[in-house]
């Protein structure tokens, strides 16, 4: 699920209002906010430069062309002018950030590909002046340092708001999959400045109830609370602004909310009703302030379905050279152990339905079950003792790279599920099957991966909609950090 967009139901408000003390310290915020990021990228793009030259001096590689410092500094700070303005015209500086912050790295490398393609052919005319050496470092240098800087300044934002400053109280309307959906978008979305500090809904039996995000650990979490929403509810509770999260509400119901919201001094936004899956593409025009939503099919993916293929044939031929020697010592630990074969093979279901027999390092004792739910306790008596060591680092995954060799499966991707959960399935989660599933996406991130898959099929649906290259080399990039992180 991406970020929810945020509309206001009356044109003469301002969406994000609430009292004028709180509105203009929340404007406040959001400019200093907005300038500290562009001067924290120019720094690192600049930085990166200065260590790509660096690295090249210290290493002694290429033509060793020298530069005089004014010069590298010069040549630095022309490219990270060039690359924020990339950045900016990307939608890097918007507000709000996507599914695990995915799209925020997809950017920054697809505009370091565009950045550095344009300025390699340059080298070609110019080669006496420009060393390819220093373009090739900063090639590494540039993305890392901007997630790097992207992180820290994320983390900083959180900590600013965790104080108290440039914050708006938002109280989500409604406990069901969109408002669950509003929740987690703005929880993961600090640079808004909107604080969710409670889900109402009309329901009194999910009172009491705890709403987590969709994030690599279930930290954040909001209580449900039950309604009605009046403007007694909203003044306790300090709410600046109240998110409607019901999409097929009624419009009469919408404006008796903001009429309590109004009454309460506070603003009122809304998920619009219509919305469609990821089996159609949707443009939005703005037609003297009426949103016009077209539907059609998406566009063929031809070109990145086959450099997709040819990158998981390299990739996997290449780790499988190199983790050689950790199959041998994993399968001496296997047959130790327990008694039983080091592999174990079970049908799948892929691409369009289509059954495969998948692989994996045994893991279980070899009387257990074939088929069934995976073990959620790690004690789990089937579990052999190799085993909890291999599910936890996820090592038992690993033969699922010859499947990626055959073509069954892909680097990145919804996990594939078992034929008796697959012909459970219902339409929205039959879109799943839309696209060859994989060794890690989405949800194998999030902490949701401890629960079924079908239960939280906002992940790969997320990924189905908006997937593309650079995608995929982030979240390989945040699935090597979340394995380095051990979470």
């Amino acid at each position: 699920m991406g970020s929810i967009e945020l509309k206001n139901p009356a044109v003469s408000c301002p969406v994000f209002t609430g009292t004028k003390d709180v509105q203009r310290s929340h404007g406040r915020f959001e400019t200093a906010v907005s300038v500290v990021e562009r001067i924290a990228d120019l720094a690192a793009v600049m930085v990166a430069a200065l260590l790509a030259y660096s690295s090249y001096q210290i290493l002694q590689i290429g033509k060793r062309l020298q530069y005089s410092t004014g010069t590298v500094m010069m040549a630095a700070l022309a490219f990270a002018v060039v690359f924020a303005f990339m950045l900016d015209h990307d939608g890097a500086y918007k507000r709000a950030n996507s599914l695990l912050r995915i799209r925020e790295t997809e950017r920054i490398l697809r505009v370091s590909a565009r950045a550095f393609g344009m300025v390699f052919p340059v080298t070609f005319f110019f080669s006496h002046m420009f060393s390819r050496w220093v373009l090739a470092l900063a090639v590494v240098f540039v993305p890392l340092l901007l997630v790097i800087e992207k992180q820290f300044l994320f983390l900083l934002i959180r900590n600013l708001h965790s104080r108290g400053y440039g914050l708006q109280n938002v109280l989500v309307y409604g406990a069901g999959y969109t408002g669950r959906c509003v929740f987690s978008a703005l929880v993961r979305s600090p640079k808004l400045g909107l604080n969710p500090i409670a889900i109402v809904d009309d329901n009194e039996d999910m009172a009491a109830e705890e709403i987590y995000e969709y994030g690599y650990k279930r930290e954040r979490s909001a209580p449900v609370i039950a309604g009605p929403l009046t403007k007694e509810l909203i003044r306790e509770r300090g709410g600046n602004l109240v998110v409607v999260g019901i999409p097929s509400l009624s419009r009469q119901r919408l404006q008796e909310i903001a009429a309590e919201a109004f009454a309460a001094d506070a603003n009122v936004a809304f998920v619009p009703q219509l919305s469609v899956g990821s089996e159609t593409s949707t443009d939005y025009v703005d037609i003297d302030g009426v949103l016009i939503a077209s539907l059609g099919q998406p566009a063929p993916k031809h070109l990145y379905e086959s450099a997709k293929r040819l990158f998981d044939f390299s990739a996997a031929i290449a780790l499988l050279v190199f983790t050689s020697p950790l199959w041998l010592f994993i399968a001496i630990c296997i047959r130790w152990d327990s008694e039983g074969p080091v592999f174990f093979r079970q049908v799948r279901v892929g691409r369009d339905g289509r059954p495969f027999g998948l692989y994996k390092f045994r893991s279980m004792h070899v009387d257990a079950p074939s088929y069934g739910l995976h073990p959620t306790e790690a004690d789990d008596p089937r579990v052999t003792r190799v085993g909890r060591w291999l599910r936890r680092t996820s090592i038992d995954e690993l033969p699922q790279l010859v499947n990626v060799l055959k073509g069954d499966m892909s680097l990145v991707g919804p996990r594939p599920e078992m034929p008796f959960i697959v012909e459970r399935y219902n339409s929205r989660h039959r879109q799943r099957l839309q696209v060859i599933p994989g060794l890690t996406g989405l949800w194998q991130l999030s902490a949701d991966r401890s629960f079924l898959i079908h239960e939280n099929i906002q992940y790969d649906l997320y990924y189905i909609r908006d997937r593309n290259f650079f995608m995929d080399l982030a979240i390989l990039l945040h699935t090597v950090v979340f394995a380095m992180k051990g979470i």
